[in-house]
């Protein structure tokens, strides 16, 4: 019972900070991508003991994003995911890639090579533009 509540109580607290994350990420963007870019690409591994596994991590950001004041995009989900993952210890690369035709683009995270927040076959629809 109390192994349940205190999953729960953390499960609650990475939600909230995967939405200061999001908001976080907005108040970065209104100064444009090249911030986001450098956001991303600051936010360092630190080694934490006992780390969340990357589902729960995962799962927050996606419940966080539920309750957000606005539609998040795939930017900014994988942008927050990878933020998170990396605080908690786990090596997670924010990818970017595109479609030339029809065009698209799409941004999602891999941890070891392995899509973590959407579907893996985005590996192989999209060129990877950028891995951060």
């Amino acid at each position: 019972m109390f192994a349940r509540t205190l999953h729960a109580i953390r499960l609650l607290r990475l939600i909230a900070q995967a939405w200061l994350g999001l908001i976080v990420f907005d108040i970065v963007a209104l100064t444009g991508f090249s911030r986001i870019h450098a956001w991303v690409r600051a936010s360092s591994i630190h080694p934490r003991t006992p780390a969340p596994s990357i589902d729960d991590t995962v799962w927050a950001v996606d419940e966080a994003c539920v309750w957000y004041v606005k539609r998040a995009a795939c930017l900014q989900r994988s942008a927050v995911a990878t933020w998170l993952l990396r605080r908690r210890g786990i090596r997670a690369e924010l990818v970017i890639g595109y479609r030339p035709l029809p065009f698209d683009s799409h941004a999602w995270v891999e941890v070891d090579g392995r899509v973590v927040n959407d579907r893996q076959q985005y590996r192989n629809v999209f060129t990877v533009l950028e891995r951060l």
